[in-house]
């Protein structure tokens, strides 16, 4: 299937059933958000949340529509991605990295030297991921996810 056009915005308040729904097929039900825990971050001092929009098909009535989101909050010179999801049937395509870039981009321009995540010591894929964007594990979280799944702590310096 060829690539999608796509277009990065920021969250509005309208975008939050969308983002919900995203979050609850891109993870399994223990670890997908709760309606109350995803408001919340968003409600995060210093939360920010980057929206890919795929453009329509032609012939399609939908304009566009939203195909995933990376959701990240910062504190004087530190940053922390809370969540980065994207729609599988637009997976590799280039959007993860773009959100990626943008949200690094954003924490930059705001003071952001260093950036941390988790992601489950089990998923490969992201893990790889992560470590193609120049994040390095530095340790282990146990029994961060539910079920007991451990965590990689990931760590990333943004030049100055």
């Amino acid at each position: 299937m060829p690539a999608v056009p796509f277009k990065l915005r920021t969250y509005t308040p309208e975008d939050f059933e969308t983002l919900y729904a995203i979050d609850q097929v891109c993870y399994e039900p223990a670890v997908a958000y709760s309606r109350r825990e995803l408001q919340n971050y968003l409600r995060f001092p210093g939360a920010e949340c980057v929206i890919a929009e795929a453009a329509a098909r032609p012939g399609n009535r939908r304009r566009s529509h939203s195909v995933g989101f990376v959701l990240t909050a910062r504190e004087d010179d530190w940053g922390y991605i809370i969540t980065m999801d994207v729609l599988a049937k637009h997976r590799r395509r280039g959007i993860a990295s773009a959100l990626l870039a943008e949200a690094e981009r954003r924490l930059a321009a705001q003071g952001v030297r260093e950036i941390e995540l988790e992601t489950a010591v089990n998923n490969q894929a992201a893990i790889t991921f992560w470590k193609e964007h120049g994040y390095a594990a530095q340790g282990v979280v146990e029994g961060y996810y539910p079920g007991g799944v451990d965590a990689f702590r990931m760590h990333k310096s943004l030049p100055s």
